[in-house]
């Protein structure tokens, strides 16, 4: 929604004020400089891309457009999932949680935190770290094996927001490119009376302001958008990764959601009380 109202935003300012001074609309109408622009713009990408970032930044779409938030309730449920699994550990031994982590969709515990359950690679991250720890036994390991999925998680959050930014920086210049074929079509009608050469030359300007108007107005901050949100993401993960390293270091269930709770942002973050309340409770 914010995307959505930001690209209005931007609409409305740059061609109201263009209009507030009585600037003829069909002058903007330009197809070919949109063409040249977008088009060249469409094919760097294919040149840069491999086929791996070309479906990233496909994907990334639907996150730009969303609004992707991770609630409070969404934290709480979190805490409450990771609060019934270390419970079970505690109280029935780590290898009763083995079918929880084998089918997390069989699994009464994940059913019953929805917020959780439908983001697969969440329950992904908590079924493979736990499973690691039936399997191995080994607790020194774990809290590095979460790091490092979640830096690489990361790392290619980065590499499509930094492709997406690139394709940005990059228009300007085709805008540039645009004016200038342009120019040159203008530079063939010398001969022609003053208006016609005023209206071919600002028909070229047009591309250098397609071009400018779209790095920094849309496709720019897209990419910052795509960057926060990644941003935001690991931030969530690392709730799981400081309540689950407690846990399998022999932290009480509540000492390990605690740990987590200290790791959820401090605007989205409930009090222990909340927590507590809310655990006590069952609610889901």
């Amino acid at each position: 929604m914010f995307t959505i109202i930001g690209i209005i935003c931007v609409v409305l300012a740059v061609i109201g004020g263009f209009v507030i001074e009585q600037g003829p609309l069909r002058v903007l109408y330009q197809p070919a400089e949109a063409l040249i622009i977008f088009g060249s713009v469409l094919g760097a990408f294919f040149i840069g891309s491999s086929r791996t970032m070309f479906a990233r930044v496909l994907k990334s779409i639907r996150l730009i457009l969303t609004m992707r938030h991770d609630s409070r309730q969404s934290y709480l449920e979190l805490l409450g999932l990771m609060n019934l699994l270390f419970a079970k550990m505690r109280r029935e031994g780590v290898a009763s949680i083995e079918r929880d982590v084998e089918r997390p969709g069989d699994s009464r515990i994940f059913a019953d935190y929805p917020l959780v359950s439908r983001d697969p690679a969440v329950v992904l991250f908590i079924c493979d770290t736990l499973r690691v720890f039936l399997t191995t036994g080994d607790q020194s390991e774990i809290e590095k094996l979460m790091k490092l999925d979640m830096e690489t998680m990361r790392d290619q959050a980065e590499a499509t927001a930094a492709m997406i930014s690139k394709m940005a920086e990059s228009l300007p210049g085709l805008g540039i490119v645009a004016a200038v074929l342009g120019v040159i079509l203008t530079m063939g009608q010398i001969s022609q009376p003053p208006e016609i050469l005023g209206r071919s030359i600002g028909a070229a300007l047009v591309g250098t302001f397609l071009g400018v108007l779209f790095c920094y107005g849309f496709i720019g901050p897209m990419a910052i958008k795509l960057e926060n949100l990644a941003q935001e993401r690991d931030m969530y993960f690392n709730v799981i990764r400081a309540g689950v390293a407690a846990a399998v270091s022999g932290s009480s269930p509540i000492m390990a959601v605690e740990y987590g709770r200290r790791a959820i942002p401090e605007d989205v973050r409930p009090t222990f009380f909340e927590m507590e309340e809310w655990l006590k409770s069952g609610r889901h």
